[in-house]
């Protein structure tokens, strides 16, 4: 079976705004965009398809094209979360930083105090002077879906990563229903934007198996709703290559971390993930083979510990091998 092409019947929660995933596929995925209508960055765009372009890209999966900002390439892109850059540096220098041991681009989290974040305008500057994106922003659960494809928006991003829980005092199909309501008046907003909303995989108790988190965006009926796969998360409950192969097409974006089952097992859950990327027990290479099959082609950003120069090489480098070898 085509696990693009579920027909799920009547959904929980059908209203106007469901479609047949035929008329999805008919409609069309939008190439993914750095910038775009929505943002004017004085010449960002420009500036970054010369900067990255300089040189011809050689893809993880064996193309070779070049990096044209906004549009779409043939090769999978290699990002940082904003908070594994660490150390006493200037925000430009922390770009710097990041561009200079191999990353493309840069996901950051939302902005929602000055204690707790850095101010987007300055983030936005910075990620412009330096000439390395920000293409995607994190939501975490946060309801005000709106605000944060408004922060997307100004830094010229393409995404925001929605997380759904599970409310333990409720019933289960509530939680569903209305997690998948506040996304569903979230969407015309984030049409308007271009800007898609993207459901994680989360230790957040809901969604844990492929099967239920693509009905739950299919259900949802818009190419601006994906799924954002955590290699790493679905450990717990299961095996990455079995996810994408379900997910197929509706994932939009990868965050990429190991795990280690042996670990967890002798001293916790959690502690599975406090392994260096490629010696945990994630089958990288069926990893590498379904991601390949999908045509995955767009942002990978690690999602781990992170450190000053020397620990961010490594993890560049071994990002590069994971998905490359």
């Amino acid at each position: 079976m085509n696990m693009g092409q579920i027909d799920w019947g009547v959904s929980p929660s059908q209203n106007s705004h469901e479609v047949k995933m035929k008329d999805i596929q008919a409609r069309g995925i939008q190439a993914a965009r750095f910038g775009g209508s929505q943002v004017d960055r004085r010449g960002f765009i420009q500036k970054s398809a010369v900067a990255l372009s300089s040189v011809a890209a050689t893809s993880l999966f064996g193309h070779s094209t070049l990096v044209q900002g906004s549009q779409a390439t043939d090769r999978i892109r290699k990002a940082v979360g904003w908070g594994m850059i660490q150390g006493d540096l200037s925000v430009e220098d922390k770009f710097r930083l990041a561009k200079d041991v191999g990353f493309e681009g840069v996901e950051v989290s939302r902005h929602v105090s000055e204690e707790r974040s850095v101010d987007p305008q300055l983030l936005a500057r910075a990620s412009e002077k330096v000439g390395i994106p920000i293409h995607g922003v994190v939501n975490g659960s946060h309801p005000d879906l709106q605000a944060a494809i408004d922060e997307a928006a100004l830094y010229g991003a393409t995404t925001v990563l929605h997380v759904a829980r599970t409310d333990p005092a409720g019933p289960y199909m509530e939680t569903y229903r209305r997690s998948q309501e506040l996304i569903r008046g979230s969407i015309p907003y984030a049409e308007k934007k271009r800007i898609k909303i993207l459901v994680e995989n989360v230790w957040a108790t809901f969604l844990i198996e492929p099967l239920t988190m693509a009905r739950y965006i299919d259900e949802l009926g818009s190419p601006f709703v994906k799924a954002y796969f955590d290699v790493g998360n679905v450990m717990r409950w299961g095996y990455p290559q079995h996810w994408i192969e379900v997910l197929g097409n509706r994932i939009d974006k990868i965050h990429i971390k190991e795990y280690s089952l042996k670990t967890a097992m002798a001293q916790g859950m959690a502690k599975g993930f406090n392994v260096p990327l490629g010696e945990g027990d994630i089958d990288w290479k069926r990893v590498r083979s379904q991601l390949g099959s999908i045509q995955f082609r767009s942002w990978a950003t690690i999602e781990m510990d992170g450190g000053d120069r020397q620990a961010l090489a490594d993890m560049s480098s071994r990002m590069d091998r994971v998905l490359s070898e």
